[in-house]
């Protein structure tokens, strides 16, 4: 009798329990269900209730308690501790939902608040960074370099600059993936106005942070670090296409091409990647060994390989680069001209012929009003640049006030018997024709 009444029990306390969790998930779903219509009904006061419950009662139910919940806790309610407990709780239950997107808009909040130390911040950043670079934001992968930087540029520069390749990378993915978007949705500029406006202000954003970290790097990555640094490592990294292309990349954007180890590297980075960027290299490599057909035959092998117009044009960008350092400017604006062609929005195309015309004042013009006018042809580049591509604009902007202090004066154009306004064309190779100021 004791163990029949034993089991009866036992049976009534399951059945009980199964009652319990019944009801409490269908309290659970109710709550949601009134917290998520009060939300979207922008009924913030009426949500919160409920959303209080969920976060006590049924923390895994579903993203959105704390998809919705941080505008409650950042923005309504303005508690940075609730906001805390909402980041920490959907990490905790929700750990597979976009985790690097929201590790770094928690760090961002932490350190907005003042609510953690600087290295408990880069902590959770070099969390997100760990899982997905390119779900960052941009600022955030910014500040995640700089306190690499910071904490290795002395005992461990190698470190360093793989982080900034791979930093460097996923900004570039992403500024890719904004210039494609952009490219289309210009064919129709009126019915895409508000898609182009996101689109421009993301890859502003992104090429704001793509200049930082070139100011961050530059440095470090001198060329007196550079080659004793990769002389050490080649050895161990000889047949390793990654990074014996961001060694190259990073020597040949620093200007160390001089060094004989450099060619040693381009030839080491084709045997382990005949790709077109790494053929791209060799043909630099060729013509300063004076292999002018040899040169000749690999830019073509380079560039007949890709297909993306893009990276055509990016390719192109680096047979200017080369003839640029080799002194012969004419055919460095000529293969510019070309990358444009390819991508007419590539901002630093147009930027990378500024400055030749920026190199060329003294050697252009005899005159003070000569030699200002050069600056007025290198304005109408920067300014290009800036309108075409979002990504350049804030480098551009600088190069645009720089140029427009250069321009010739009303006095300087009276001075030499122009007409305010007419149609001048600039000496020497540039030969290119330009309006006088007016203002």
């Amino acid at each position: 009798m004791k163990k029949i009444t034993f089991l009866l029990a036992a049976v009534l306390l399951l059945a009980s329990a199964k009652t319990n969790a019944q009801d409490a998930k269908r309290d659970c779903t109710i709550k949601y269900n009134l917290f998520k219509g009060d939300f979207q009904s922008k009924k913030y006061e009426d949500a919160y209730t409920n959303w209080i419950y969920l976060m006590d009662n049924c923390k895994d139910l579903s993203v959105n308690i704390y998809k919705f919940g941080s505008k409650l806790a950042e923005k309504v309610r303005k508690e940075p501790a609730l906001a805390k407990r909402v980041y920490e709780q959907r990490l905790q239950y929700f750990p597979k939902k976009n985790p690097a997107k929201v590790h770094s808009d928690y760090a961002t909040y932490l350190s907005k608040n003042k609510l953690a130390s600087d290295d408990e911040v880069f902590a959770i950043l070099e969390k997100g960074y760990s899982i997905d670079p390119t779900k960052m934001g941009v600022k955030n992968l910014f500040l995640y370099f700089q306190g690499v930087t910071d904490r290795n540029k002395d005992a461990n520069p190698q470190k360093v600059f793989d982080t900034y390749d791979d930093v460097l990378e996923s900004i570039g993915k992403k500024l890719d993936g904004y210039a494609a978007k952009l490219k289309e949705l210009r064919k129709d500029t009126i019915a895409n106005k508000k898609k182009i406006h996101l689109y421009s202000t993301n890859s502003r954003a992104s090429g704001a942070v793509e200049g930082g970290l070139d100011a961050i790097i530059s440095s470090i990555a001198t060329c007196e670090r550079l080659v004793p640094l990769y002389k050490r490592d080649i050895e161990a990294n000889k047949t390793n296409a990654v990074w014996l292309k961001r060694a190259v990349s990073r020597m040949f954007n620093k200007g160390c091409q001089a060094d004989p180890f450099y060619a040693v590297l381009v030839k080491a980075y084709a045997e382990a990647s005949p790709s077109p960027e790494a053929y791209a290299f060799l043909a630099n490599v060729l013509e300063d060994n004076n292999d002018a057909a040899g040169a000749t035959a690999m830019r073509e092998k380079s560039f007949n390989l890709e297909t993306d117009p893009l990276k055509k044009a990016k390719i192109k960008m680096k047979f200017a680069q080369a003839a640029k350092d080799r002194g012969q400017l004419s055919r460095a604006r000529s293969i510019a001209r070309e990358a444009i062609g390819y991508n007419p929005n590539y901002g630093k195309a147009y930027l990378f012929i500024a400055r030749l015309y920026q190199g060329s004042v003294n050697n252009c013009g005899k005159s003070e009003f000569e030699k200002r006018m050069v600056y007025v042809a290198a304005l109408n580049k920067a300014q290009r640049a800036a309108s075409v591509d979002p990504s350049i604009s804030a480098t551009a902007r600088k190069y645009i006030r720089s140029y427009r202090g250069n321009v010739p004066s009303q006095k300087v154009i009276f001075t030499a018997g122009v007409n305010p306004g007419s149609k001048y064309t600039i000496k020497c190779w540039i030969g290119e024709t330009v309006r006088v100021p007016s203002k």
